[in-house]
């Protein structure tokens, strides 16, 4: 399951979350961000109960976008007791997405 992510409950769905975040930082009008859609959709149905996959749109949230660094998008930020424990940025796939969470997780 994918939540959306805002300025307003960035505390509460993130920081104070029991398992392990993945936040899609994005924008509507981004191609590479369009195509992690999908595989974001499967990675969240796969790890569901395990990681949260939350969506950020930056350009509704410029604040959050600018207090985690977000320079280039797609930037997806792995937290973990309400740290960033690991930081993928650009198109991949699902099987390299997998990899990594595993990994990083």
């Amino acid at each position: 399951m994918e939540v959306k992510i805002t300025t307003e409950n960035f505390e509460t769905e993130v920081l104070q979350s029991g398992i392990p975040v993945l936040v899609d930082f994005y924008a509507d009008w981004c191609g590479p961000c369009k195509m992690m859609g999908p595989v974001l959709e499967e990675i969240a149905a796969e790890f569901d109960g395990k990681l949260k996959v939350g969506k950020c749109d930056t350009d509704d949230n410029m604040i959050l976008a600018q207090k985690y660094r977000v320079a280039s998008i797609p930037n997806m930020q792995l937290f973990k007791d309400g740290q960033v424990v690991a930081n993928y940025i650009g198109y991949m796939s699902k099987s390299e997405l997998q990899e990594k969470l595993q990994k990083d997780m």
